[in-house]
């Protein structure tokens, strides 16, 4: 998952996989390094950060008839870094689920329900403007109980 402003600021996150098991946990890592070329992660600071968060939330969307209605609800946040990042710095992830308030990933149940989780990584910066990237992930259990 990428955020940034082209020619800016560049950052990358990395996690291990997209569907998580309600027990589960999310590792990743957010890399910041400074190079030329394909698959290198690098981070221009030409925008000075105060904070990066990252946040687990889950929308529920109702439909009845011709109309829904969506709720949003963020199951956790944590600050992952405090201060502009170093060049070169890795920032580890580990994120458990199992003490959270979650609940499967629905997609779409009978034309009425959908259930779905995204992992949002926000970045602010010196004044106050945010930067993010919200990616979906799945949530499963293996039995009703």
């Amino acid at each position: 998952m990428e955020v940034g402003i082209e020619d800016s600021l560049h950052i990358e996150f990395e996690y291990n996989k997209s569907k998580y098991h309600l027990t589960d946990v999310i590792l990743g890592k957010v890399r910041h390094q400074v190079a030329k070329g394909l698959q290198v992660y690098f981070l221009l600071v030409c925008i000075p950060v105060r904070s990066m968060e990252i946040a687990i939330q889950r929308i529920e969307t109702i439909t009845v008839g011709r109309s829904s209605v969506t709720e949003t609800t963020t199951i956790t946040k944590f600050e992952i870094m405090d201060g502009n990042p170093v060049k070169g710095e890795c920032i580890p992830v580990r994120l458990y689920l199992n003490g959270l308030d979650t609940c499967p990933t629905y997609k779409n149940v009978q034309n009425k329900l959908s259930v779905r989780h995204y992992i949002n990584l926000t970045i602010v910066d010196e004044q106050d403007k945010r930067y993010f990237k919200k990616q979906e992930i799945e949530f499963w259990r293996n039995r009703l109980g």
